[in-house]
């Protein structure tokens, strides 16, 4: 991973806006079993900024984390196409990026995207998909037969 880029949200635009909605998605997370509330939003292709929280069930398999909510709202949205994404938790003192399994689902819509890792007080670290996901298996690697 590349070094952290750790950026104020001074000024207002598209990349305030998106860490703004993934810290307001945070706050709408059903966790009552792990108590780890998370957040996500996607910025799309055409600009439009959809989020997601996760959302637990006692049958703990069945949880969808905030990644795939979001992706899931967008799709029926109409989106298929993403630029960026951040994501957020309740963590303080580090950067927490999606799991692997996100990070798959993910990676099912292209791999060039810009992940904001984000932490509570709005900083964030910016990386990409292709860093968190090197050597991902990819929609490519199925037309290859």
């Amino acid at each position: 991973m590349s070094p952290a880029v750790l950026a104020p949200l001074g000024k207002p635009d598209k990349v305030q806006e998106l860490v703004s909605k993934c810290l307001q998605a945070r706050d709408m997370a059903y966790c009552p079993y792990s108590r780890f509330p998370v957040g996500a939003a996607i910025l799309t292709a055409d600009g439009a900024i959809i989020s997601g929280c996760n959302v637990e069930n006692a049958s703990y398999g069945l949880t969808v984390c905030a990644e795939r909510t979001a992706i899931q709202r967008a799709v029926v949205e109409g989106h298929t196409q993403f630029t960026a994404i951040a994501v957020t938790c309740d963590i303080k003192d580090r950067f927490v990026g999606p799991c692997g399994a996100c990070r798959q689902v993910l990676m099912e819509f292209g791999s060039d995207w810009t992940v904001y890792l984000t932490k509570p007080d709005g900083s964030y670290k910016k990386t990409s998909l292709n860093e968190l996901l090197p050597l991902a298996f990819s929609p490519a690697d199925l037309m290859k037969n």
